[in-house]
């Protein structure tokens, strides 16, 4: 029987007298456990759990601070390999469990959450987002398509007009924005051909090669540039904490490297690209529904360039031309200026100068700013905290310990495996996150060998890099794959000449062209 609502405020919003249903609690108990115990659930404890049984069962030969060091780089990278926790807040983690765990004090890893490398990225991402608010990404596609897409047409030089823009792009933002504003632009030429069972294989294989050389290209152009994904970033930040006293990374030295590294790369997919789905045929298959006319009107239709997209090129120009170390307005500063100056005050230069669209009106508010990506920031932030406690709890040197039987391994042996392992555990989880998990290994593991750390830790950031397998490798694979158009095996059949290639080429080229430019032949102290 229902007992009645009473108007009483002094009445009892329960009954006071009313005898449950045994059978009904415990089918209500039993929801609530069902509920609780999830698979989700037991990863949350598992992190916790780990790090309880290494607390109390590991004994390592040398400060306590390293084993509990130790026992929170397990409970964080439990958290990040199973996402039991969004990734975002499991990066904040460091910030509650170092003072808590006596490793370090709240202000000092405060301190890794916001330093050059992190600033750098801010004004990148703010960089970003005005380029695909003003649709410069569309107009810079749209002429480069014209410019590749040959008379009569001609696949295999479209395709590598689409996947050349791509990486370009890729150079100056992060891989998944790079991918979230191109594959539009790929899909949007994909339109133009029929579907279903219309569509003929000639059709189906070229949309396939484009939207695999979105995806791909973007990995491979970000490679290029230390803006262009935060896995180079990681590492800059990782260098310069574990070896202050060394020559720093500057955005001109990792693109000496990185940007000969990529064209290889980028070489490589698009001859693979070219061999698996560009047939003969496919010339005459596309030409009835791609042409230059086509492409012109969809130009005409964005119109002459306004002078805020006039202003975004030219700030992009100045971001790319200016470092701290080519000799400019940064010497004024007698070194004081870095990668992160420059990049933080081309974005607040967005927010000064008008677009002269309307009348008080700026290249860019507050409000466009606020897709900005916190959980990269954050997860950056995390990475530099852990290199950091790592080196102060006294853990880096017990690992350089137990990794004395390293010491007669041959480079030209090792170099092309922790390439292998890096790209073979990125396919499973984040990049950010096998990279901070194998750079700090690697720096003592160069220890052992006697070879400059950069030796190993480039090959192992930019293999981290070598997700081309799975979709769930990195955000921008899937971005591709939500597409429709490829499947897991055409991810497979591309991407795994492709890491051959890339691992091939990283490892001819670090002892090489790296030596030159990072200077490794030189010991650091």
């Amino acid at each position: 029987m229902d007992h009645p609502i009473s108007d009483d405020p002094k009445s009892p919003l329960l009954p006071l007298h009313h005898d449950p249903d045994p059978i009904q609690q415990s089918q209500n108990i039993l929801s609530g456990l069902k509920s609780t115990l999830t698979l989700k659930t037991l990863f949350v404890l598992l992190g916790p759990l780990l790090c309880t049984i290494i607390c109390l069962y590991v004994k390592l030969d040398g400060p306590v601070a390293s084993r509990n060091m130790l026992a929170v780089l397990v409970w964080v990278f439990a958290w990040w390999l199973t996402e039991a926790v969004p990734m975002p807040i499991t990066s904040m983690s460091p910030l509650f469990l170092f003072p808590l765990f006596g490793i370090a004090s709240a202000d000092d890893v405060a301190h890794s959450y916001m330093d050059d490398v992190i600033a750098l990225v801010l004004g990148s991402f703010i960089l970003a987002l005005a380029v695909e608010h003003y649709n410069i990404h569309r107009r810079l596609a749209l002429n480069i398509t014209m410019l590749f897409c040959g008379d009569p047409l001609n696949p295999p030089l479209l395709l590598l007009g689409i996947c050349a823009t791509t990486a370009f792009v890729s150079m100056w933002m992060h891989n998944v924005a790079a991918a979230v504003i191109m594959m539009p632009v790929a899909t949007g030429i994909l339109q133009r051909f029929p579907v279903g069972p219309d569509q003929s294989v000639a059709v189906s294989k070229f949309c396939r090669a484009v939207v695999l050389g979105v995806i791909y290209s973007t990995a491979i152009g970000g490679m290029s540039t230390l803006t262009g994904t935060g896995v180079n970033l990681i590492l800059v930040g990782m260098w310069k904490s574990y070896f202050p006293e060394a020559e720093p990374i500057s955005f001109s030295t990792w693109f000496f490297f990185g940007f000969p590294l990529a064209l290889l790369i980028f070489l490589a997919l698009w001859v693979i690209l070219c061999c698996l789905y560009c047939s003969r045929n496919s010339s005459q298959a596309l030409s009835g529904y791609l042409d230059k006319a086509h492409l012109k009107r969809e130009l005409e239709m964005l119109g002459p360039m306004a002078f805020a997209e006039k202003m975004m090129l030219i700030v992009l120009w100045m971001t790319r031309s200016i470092t701290d170390d080519i000799p400019g307005w940064g010497t004024l500063f007698k070194g004081r200026a870095g990668d992160g100056t420059v990049s933080v005050m081309m974005a607040t230069l967005l927010f000064i100068i008008p677009n002269k669209k309307q009348k008080g009106e700026k290249l860019m508010d507050w409000n466009k700013c606020k897709k900005l990506p916190w959980n990269i920031i954050l997860l950056l932030g995390a990475g530099f905290a852990i290199a950091d406690g790592v080196r102060t709890s006294g853990l880096a040197d017990i690992l350089s310990k137990a990794l004395d039987f390293l010491e007669a391994v041959p480079y030209f042996a090792i170099a092309p495996a922790v390439c292998l392992i890096s790209s073979t555990i990125t396919e499973f989880t984040s990049n950010n996150s096998t990279t901070t998990l194998v750079v700090p290994l690697l720096i003592q593991i160069a220890k052992i060998m006697h070879v400059n750390p950069l030796l190993l830790m480039v090959p192992g950031a930019i293999g981290a890099q070598f997700s081309f397998l799975l979709p769930t490798g990195t955000p921008s694979n899937i971005v591709g794959f939500t597409t429709g158009h490829i499947e897991i095996q055409d991810m497979i059949k591309t991407g795994l000449p492709l890491k051959i290639a890339g691992i091939a080429v990283l490892s001819l080229l670090m002892p090489t062209l790296g030596a030159y430019v990072f200077g490794t032949n030189e010991p650091v102290q």
